[in-house]
């Protein structure tokens, strides 16, 4: 491109000095400033002098005539002179466009390629919550679309629930009931039907419904889409065959469906969702209400997280503005007596639900009618006693355990619920403390061996 600029600029040169009103004659003296512009063009400069002496040299070729000096011939080398001048300059047009023209594809390509990387990204960020539940809503009409919030007609959950039939009730909150409801293509979901005549129960809708399209792991409920009609609100969510981990427990089966090792991975669940809502949520999430109730089991006995109607993001910078709530017997201490609310309010619960998976007795017992006696209180002598804890576990899975595991789930269940908040370890170390216990195949790390003897207790490695 230099080349060329240097080329253009001799020309422009010598066409001025063409067109000067004296001619040039061979012998004639040369005009100074002429002789000093025409000095680089004429002289015999070695290459190795003069970068420009192969320019000089194809620039002489462009003018024999002003060699020779004769008059008769002037007009012709201005011609060629023109000529070359147009010819150099309308390449240097053409290259100097060429290189603007691969500026700007090179500028605008990669911020279109970012565009659309980053707007396929929040599409997918969008459509997260719905990924895995969207193909097999593909014949029920979508009314409208709420940001990433899918909408089904009212209609169609109506006709799902034959009616919201009480038949087809599988549990009830504070505010409405929720219900199984068959959809098309014979997908079963469950449905919450939530009264919001209240502004309680209009907040935690959306609070729910704002934090749970947000939020997709595996053992956190699946959130798939909600509706509205006049004061009533649904939510949508998959649907969880074996229920709460409350009916499992203290229902008419009494805890027999689970053993010990599937207490212990339901246990281990339930800390993998609190996990992901305490450590990898962007504000952190506070459950604030969990309970075996709120704990539910899929076909397989996977444990999910669910009602996050009083779930708080950030609680721990709010909880000034912040309204007490909770269930009697989950609630930690400093969150009732102070209102101070952190990620330890929920490792407080979670160390109820352990000792209620370990002891089978519910969180607040009545022992007489205006008489209560928590499980935390029942429970602390005997826990931190090694001969008398065997004696005090759910009859149901009495003798089944290995007695070091026992002793390492009442030490974690111990700490999770003491009355100060900085003694109480985080989720990810309750975590980490029980996948040692739970086996491979249930999604921990222990490798049980069948008993050496008939009556002796599973024993792990």
């Amino acid at each position: 491109m230099k080349l060329l600029l240097v080329i253009a600029l001799n020309l422009l040169l010598l066409l001025v000095h063409q067109n000067q009103p004296r001619p040039i004659c061979v012998g004639a003296t040369p005009d100074p400033l002429v002789s000093s512009v025409l000095a680089p063009l004429s002289s015999p400069i070695s290459p190795i002098a003069s970068p420009i002496s192969p320019i000089a040299s194809s620039m002489a070729s462009f003018s024999p005539e002003i060699q020779e000096g004769s008059e008769g011939h002037q007009m012709e080398p201005h011609r060629k002179m023109l000529i070359a001048l147009i010819v150099t300059c309308t390449a240097l047009g053409v290259v100097l466009l060429s290189l603007l023209c691969l500026w700007v594809y090179h500028k605008k390509c990669p911020h279109k390629s970012h565009k659309k990387s980053a707007q396929s990204s929040e599409d997918a960020e969008k459509g997260l919550a719905l990924g895995p539940f969207m193909g097999k809503f593909n014949s029920i009409r979508m009314v409208s679309k709420k940001g990433s919030v899918s909408v089904i007609e009212y209609k169609v959950l109506e006709k799902g629930t034959n009616n919201f039939r009480d038949s087809n009730i599988i549990g009830e909150g504070g505010f409405g009931c929720v219900y199984k409801a068959r959809l098309d293509d014979n997908l079963l979901v469950a449905v919450k039907k939530l009264d919001c005549a209240s502004q309680d129960a209009e907040r935690e809708f959306e609070n729910e419904v704002e934090l749970l399209h947000k939020i997709q792991h595996p053992n956190i409920i699946s959130f798939l889409g909600c509706s509205t009609d006049g004061d009533t609100r649904f939510i949508v969510y998959e649907l969880m065959h074996n229920g709460s981990l409350e009916t499992q427990l203290h229902g008419p089966s009494r805890g027999s469906a689970l053993t010990w090792h599937m207490r212990m991975k339901i246990a281990l669940d339930a800390a993998r969702g609190l996990e992901h809502l305490h450590e990898y949520c962007n504000p952190p999430v506070i459950h604030r209400d969990l309970k075996t109730s709120n704990i539910l089991l899929d076909a397989n006995f996977n444990a999910k997280l669910s009602d996050f109607g009083l779930a708080v993001a950030d609680g721990a910078k709010n909880s000034n503005n912040i309204k007490l709530s909770g269930t009697l017997g989950y609630v930690a201490p400093e969150y009732l007596l102070d209102g101070k609310l952190t990620d330890k309010s929920d490792v407080y619960a979670f160390g109820i639900v352990l000792l209620e998976l370990l002891l089978g007795r519910r969180p607040v017992e009545k022992l007489a009618p205006t008489q209560c006696q928590s499980i935390v209180t029942w429970a602390m002598p005997q826990l931190t006693d090694r001969s008398k804890l065997p004696n005090i576990v759910d009859p149901v899975i009495k003798d089944t355990m290995d007695l070091k595991h026992l002793y390492q789930v009442a030490a974690v269940a111990v700490l999770c619920v003491q009355p100060e908040p900085s003694y109480r370890p985080l989720i990810t170390d309750v975590l980490h403390s029980l996948v040692p216990l739970v086996p491979v195949e249930l999604g921990g790390t222990l490798r049980v061996t069948q008993p050496t003897a008939p009556g002796s207790p599973p024993a792990g490695h």
